[in-house]
C-alpha cells in the first residue's frame, strides 16, 4: 500500500489553502481554446478524431427485481434524452449512470468514439496514483502541485507534464487495462485531449474512486478531494442534481474542435448525492454549436436521466 499518498493529501491541502484567485484563473484550460491543438497545450496542428460508435438510443437498466425505479422511469428518460438530443449530429451523446446504493443502472447513446477533452485528466490522475502504488512511493511535492492544478483548475500545462511523467500514451494505455477500461483510446501522439471513450468507461473510472479494488483508500481520497475542490466556474454539469448541502465531486471537459467545424464537445463526470443516494454519472456530448449550449444540454441530460437510477 502506498502509505505515502496520505502525506500527499496533507501537502495538497496546504497548497490549496494558499491558492490565490489569480492562481485559480491559472493557465489556459481546454475550454479557453477553440483549437484542437490546445488539447495538449503543445500548439501542434489539429488531428482528426475518430468517429463514435453508436448504439440504438435505448437504455440498459439493471433487472434486479428489488431495484427501483421501474422500467417506466427508464422509458421516460429515453424519451427526454431523445428530445434533448434531436438536433445533434449522429453519435452526439453518450450517457451512463449508476446508483451505488441500489445497483440501478442506465446507459444510452454512443458506446465509444466520444472525444474527451479535459475529462481525460481523471485517467491521467488514476494512472499516476496506480504507478505510485506499484512502487510503494510517495507523490512528490511537484506531482501533488501538478495534480492539484490539473484537476481543480483544469490546467493543461500541468496535465501535459503528468501525461509524460506516467509514460505518455503507452503508459496510460497499459494502466487502462488494469483500471478496467475497454472502449477508451488515447489520442494520437501527444493529443491527449482527443482521447476517445464512452460514458460507461468513464463510470468505471468513477467506480475506481468510490469502491475498493484497484486503487487504495489513500489514492481514492486524494483524487476525490481534488474533484470536490474544482474551482467554482467549473462546477457546472453533473452536480446540478446534487442534494442541497452536500458536496459533490466532478470533472468537466470542453473544447471547440477544429475537425468538427469548430463545434464543441462538452462533458461532465460526477459523484453526487441525490435523495441521500450516491450516484455516479457521466454525460458526454459533442457537435454542440457553442460552449453555453453544450453546458445547458449536459445539465438538462443529467436532470433527465437521474430519475432512472434514483430510488424515490
Amino acid at each position: 500500500m502506498a502509505l505515502g499518498i496520505v502525506s500527499a493529501i496533507a501537502a495538497r491541502q496546504l497548497a490549496g489553502s494558499s491558492q490565490s484567485a489569480a492562481a485559480q484563473a491559472g493557465p489556459a484550460t481546454i475550454g479557453q481554446s477553440t483549437s484542437a491543438a490546445a488539447a495538449t497545450g503543445s500548439g501542434a496542428a489539429s488531428t482528426p478524431s475518430s468517429s463514435p460508435t453508436t448504439s440504438p438510443a435505448k437504455s440498459s437498466v439493471d433487472a434486479t427485481p428489488t431495484a427501483t425505479p421501474t422500467q417506466s422511469a427508464a422509458a421516460t428518460a429515453d424519451a427526454l434524452v431523445g428530445k434533448l438530443t434531436a438536433e445533434l449530429a449522429a453519435g452526439g451523446y453518450s450517457i451512463a449512470a449508476t446508483n451505488t446504493v441500489t445497483g440501478q443502472r442506465y446507459q444510452t447513446g454512443a458506446t465509444s468514439g466520444m472525444d474527451e477533452g479535459s475529462i481525460v485528466k481523471i485517467d491521467i490522475l488514476e494512472t499516476l496514483l496506480l504507478g505510485h502504488q506499484d512502487s510503494d512511493t510517495e507523490l512528490s511535492d511537484d506531482e501533488v502541485q501538478l495534480a492539484t492544478s490539473m484537476i481543480e483548475n483544469s490546467d493543461n500545462s500541468a496535465a501535459e507534464s503528468l501525461f509524460w511523467n506516467v509514460g505518455g500514451r503507452d503508459g496510460i494505455t497499459a494502466a487502462n487495462i488494469r483500471l478496467g477500461l475497454t472502449s477508451t483510446v488515447l489520442g494520437p501522439s501527444d493529443y491527449w485531449g482527443l482521447t476517445t471513450t464512452g460514458a460507461a468507461d468513464q463510470l468505471i473510472l468513477l467506480r475506481n474512486l468510490t469502491s475498493t479494488g484497484t486503487l487504495t483508500a489513500a489514492s481514492r481520497e486524494f483524487a476525490l478531494g481534488l474533484m470536490r475542490d474544482v474551482e467554482s466556474d467549473q462546477r457546472w454539469g453533473a452536480g446540478v442534481i446534487a442534494d442541497a448541502g452536500t458536496t459533490f465531486a466532478n470533472k468537466n471537459g470542453w473544447l471547440g474542435v477544429d475537425d468538427d467545424s469548430g463545434r464543441w464537445l462538452v462533458n461532465s463526470l460526477g459523484v453526487v448525492t441525490v435523495q441521500g443516494q450516491q450516484v455516479l454519472i457521466s454525460v458526454l456530448t459533442q457537435h454542440n454549436d457553442n460552449l453555453d449550449d453544450g453546458i445547458a444540454l449536459v445539465e438538462s441530460l443529467v436532470r433527465a436521466v437521474a430519475p432512472a437510477v434514483v430510488r424515490q
